[in-house]
């Protein structure tokens, strides 16, 4: 049997000597002082998120943490300094301001879109081949800046977006290094350890949130890293969409349900199914842990999945969409049966 050391080709195993190997550990340890200082120092009423009727919080916690988590993962980016299109950084700064300033005095939701739709198809414009037709092109932008937007959706509970990301980008950076693209592994793995560190002042009780200005970029890099990393077949089309599914089957889902209630889906609300399982009584803690469970199922499927044949892919993400659909019903009947005994 070949052993794992075995396994690492020549110039992985050149890199992991080199000082860019040291980027994670420099993201984490840089991620845990800068939220540390934001959730505690003189910028910590700077951008406070205030209960509301539909929040899961009964008091004022900073919304900085995003801040801490993206500068923690710059510095060990500019370390790696990694070949990637500048554009991909013009949209990040884009994204990060508009949802800064929205964290600040709000935004008005079609300005706010207006920038999405900006900055993401500013990514496709420069990084998808011209070949490929207007139309995915038009389809990649939209995709993109509808997980920059559910990312956010779906920061609306004690850990969770925090949780989403370590087991995401850390996945990421599994497929990448085993297709070779070291440089890029370790960009994942940069980011996934910033999100663990803001992890630790993130879960149960929270002692800060992501805000905009953390969530809203972050979707967009799960997003267009995930695009990249296709481009560059690290990995299949499908792989971050299944990577990142629990959130995408959460927020579309919900998305859809609004529409046909006929709702103002950009309002807030509680009608997530995060949010229905934290008021059904598991807790923030409880609710947490279960995502993550089915975060890291999915990732390891994911893994799994890109070395098997196209037909047992498929048959994967079949089974895959319909534990989904279970996981759905299940929590729909407790939900309904709730509101039935007077919830």
């Amino acid at each position: 049997m070949v052993s794992w050391a075995e396994r690492i080709s020549a110039a992985q195993a050149d890199v992991i000597v080199q000082p860019a190997s040291w980027a994670p550990l420099t993201a984490f340890a840089a991620t845990l002082f800068a939220v540390w200082w934001l959730a505690r120092g003189t910028l910590s009423t700077l951008a406070l998120d205030h209960p509301t009727p539909r929040s899961l919080h009964e008091a004022p916690v900073p919304r900085t943490g995003g801040l801490g988590l993206h500068a923690g993962a710059q510095l060990a980016l500019g370390i790696i300094a990694p070949n990637l299109p500048a554009a991909l950084w013009i949209a990040f700064i884009v994204l990060l301001l508009v949802s800064f300033l929205d964290d600040l005095r709000e935004i008005p939701a079609l300005w706010r879109l207006v920038a999405h739709l900006a900055a993401c198809g500013l990514l496709v414009a420069a990084v998808l081949p011209g070949e490929y037709g207007i139309l995915l092109a038009a389809a990649a932008t939209l995709a993109i800046a509808w997980m920059a937007n559910l990312y956010n959706f779906m920061d609306g509970s004690d850990g969770l977006a925090g949780g989403m990301a370590v087991i995401g980008f850390s996945i990421y950076g599994a497929a990448a290094w085993q297709a070779g693209s070291t440089e890029f592994a370790l960009v994942n793995f940069s980011i996934a350890a910033a999100a663990a560190a803001f992890l630790a002042f993130n879960f149960h009780p929270a002692r800060i949130f992501l805000g905009d200005a953390g969530a809203v970029p972050l979707g967009f890099l799960a997003a267009a890293l995930g695009m990249i990393g296709w481009l560059q077949h690290d990995w299949t089309w499908w792989f971050p969409v299944l990577v990142f599914s629990p959130f995408i089957v959460d927020a579309s889902v919900t998305l859809a349900r609004r529409l046909l209630r006929r709702e103002k889906v950009w309002q807030a609300h509680r009608d997530h199914y995060y949010q229905r399982l934290v008021q059904l009584g598991w807790g923030h803690g409880k609710t947490a842990i279960a995502e993550y469970a089915v975060m890291l199922a999915s990732g390891i499927l994911a893994l799994a999945a890109l070395a098997l044949p196209a037909g047992l892919q498929a048959a994967l993400l079949a089974v895959a969409a319909v534990a989904y659909l279970a996981m759905i019903a299940v929590i729909e009947r407790a939900w309904h049966g709730q509101a039935g005994n007077g919830r």
